[in-house]
């Protein structure tokens, strides 16, 4: 069975920085394009990032430009989402999602981890 598990939320102060990690178990992660999506309460499930299976980067949220950035280890089959200078307003679930490609639709990817918490606050 294809799994994602994300890890490394927290809480952090404003301004603080996070690693978030999206690890498999059944599959290799660099068989697929990788995105990252985050979803506030009461808010929609949003794309941040994403990189494809050749590294490429393709960013979704303008509101993370020059803070978050994503990453492969191949060697350690995970994908990461780096988060500096963060702010109250990056409070949300984050999620890693498998698809074939990157795309800005959640609903286009096949495979999802089931979350972690990152709340920013002081």
């Amino acid at each position: 069975q294809l799994q994602l598990v994300e890890s490394g939320g927290g809480l952090v102060q404003p301004g603080g920085s996070l690693r978030l990690s999206c690890a498999a178990s059944g599959f290799r992660l660099d068989y697929f394009a990788i995105g990252w999506f985050r979803q506030a309460p009461g808010k929609e499930r949003e794309g941040v990032l994403c990189i494809s299976m050749s590294g490429g980067s393709t960013r979704y949220a303008d509101s993370v430009k020059g803070r978050f950035t994503i990453s492969r280890d191949n060697a350690k089959n995970t994908v990461d989402l780096q988060m500096n200078s963060l702010k109250p307003e990056d409070t949300a679930v984050y999620y890693c999602a498998a698809a074939g490609d990157c795309f800005s639709g959640a609903s286009l990817y096949d495979y999802w981890g089931q979350g972690t918490q990152v709340t920013v606050s002081s």
